[in-house]
């Protein structure tokens, strides 16, 4: 599609090519910051805001990026990340990238099934959907269990019998096919005298846990075991220059190290004796920040990542990558309150996790704009204080970087893709599809 929404030729019949290397190679997302922005601002100037735009030269260099760290171990795509139908079936596109790990299990059936695209045409199933969480959904499962060619295709989250039982509850073995089954493997890491460290997502953590788990679904009628999942949140999810006190930065580090030492020692064992309870199909591993570290591990048959293909101001913290600065959201400037103030409406964007400035949206262009201590990103407007403030009209917009990948879809209807300086592709989200699974 283009600006107006019509379908275009640049798209090409494919649609979206995230396989192509960049245009260009002097990156002016780092060589020219606020050129890079203002010509995002420039393309997309006859789209009214809030508007969610991507550049595609920086999306390709992300996508190459990742491949790259993976090493050639399968990125499954992390769609939490993403949350837009046409960008998933372009990154499944890539030769690398293979699978998706959906965060609902509705979701998962409408990614899994064949049926009509947004645009109308013919769109085939994705083959091979993890469900990253366990799910209380019994309509959403029934409705699973109620379509064979979909449910072979989803792999559900388990972590404990008791939810082989909902599963069971919505929709009896005897109405259904095999349902496939992963089970969530506890990665965080014990630190004596600190705690836990890392995600709480799953209460099986040893080899005898997740033993007793595995026989229990191979022992039950209607279900299939066929993988096991470990996401490593404190590698994974914590960048190891985002803590700035002198020294922080390489006790995080010798801290990640230990934490990935247990981990892969423990997940072996696990899957030793899993190996002997069932045939696994997968081992799933990871998240952007650790492609590296999970692709260097034998056992690991693929990982998840997503968030690096926008790549949020979340990850400007890890020493060891550093994606381009893919995606933005643009609001407009609606008052002008002081001569050092401006105000955007809306922008209350703020990311999920532990409140603080970290989960801020940060504004990027133009340069010289920071949000106020006292109002933050607000629900219906935002207030920015700066120098520049004085030679900003209203109408014009001021663009942020989110701290997180996917949340900036949830709300708006459309991912803009810029480039050479010109819309390319308007592709909507999952909220453009009529789409809302959270």
């Amino acid at each position: 599609m283009t600006a107006n929404g019509t379908s275009g030729p640049e798209a090409g019949v494919d649609g979206l090519d995230l396989g192509a290397p960049p245009s260009t190679i002097d990156r002016p997302w780092e060589t020219d910051p606020q050129g890079y922005w203002a010509t995002i601002d420039a393309a997309t100037h006859a789209l009214d805001a809030p508007i969610f735009a991507a550049d595609l030269d920086a999306l390709r260099y992300n996508v190459a990026d990742m491949r790259r760290r993976a090493a050639g171990t399968p990125i499954r795509v992390a769609s939490k990340s993403i949350r837009s139908r046409p960008v998933l079936d372009a990154l499944l596109r890539v030769p690398g990238y293979a699978g998706v790990l959906a965060y609902d299990v509705a979701e998962a059936h409408w990614l899994a099934a064949d049926g009509p695209s947004f645009d109308g045409a013919d769109r085939p199933g994705c083959p091979d959907v993890l469900v990253a969480y366990p799910s209380a959904d019994l309509g959403a499962i029934a409705a699973l269990g109620a379509d064979e060619a979909a449910a072979s295709r989803v792999t559900l989250m388990i972590d404990d019998a008791a939810q082989l039982d909902l599963i069971d509850a919505a929709v009896p073995p005897s109405r259904r096919p095999d349902l496939r089954v992963c089970i969530d493997i506890d990665a965080s890491f014990r630190a004596p005298g600190i705690g836990v460290i890392g995600a709480r997502r799953s209460p099986v953590r040893s080899r005898e846990e997740a033993s007793v788990l595995a026989a229990t679904v191979v022992g039950r009628k209607g279900f299939r075991l066929v993988g096991v999942m470990t996401y490593d949140a404190q590698i994974a999810g914590v960048g190891d220059l985002s803590i700035r006190r002198p020294g922080a930065g390489a006790l995080l580090r010798t801290m990640q190290r230990a934490s990935w030492d247990e981990l892969v020692a423990r997940r072996l064992e696990i899957l030793t004796d899993l190996r002997r309870i069932a045939d696994l199909e997968f081992v799933n591993g990871g998240g952007t920040g650790s492609l590296e570290r999970n692709a260097e591990d034998p056992n690991i048959t693929d990982i998840a990542a997503g968030s690096g293909l926008y790549g949020p101001h979340l990850f400007d913290g890890y020493s060891h990558f550093q994606p381009a600065p893919a995606a933005g959201f643009g609001l407009a400037v609606v008052r002008r309150p002081a001569e050092d103030i401006v105000t955007c409406h809306g922008g209350g964007w703020i990311a999920s996790g532990a409140m603080g400035d970290d989960r801020l949206p940060e504004p990027v262009w133009p340069a010289g704009l920071a949000l106020t201590g006292r109002e933050g990103a607000g629900e219906v407007q935002t207030p920015l204080r700066g120098d520049r403030a004085g030679r900003i009209s209203l109408g014009d917009r001021v663009w942020f970087r989110h701290t997180k990948a996917g949340e900036p879809a949830e709300h708006v209807t459309h991912l803009t893709i810029v480039s050479d300086g010109s819309v390319l592709d308007r592709l909507p989200t999952y909220r453009g599809e009529g789409r809302c699974f959270l």
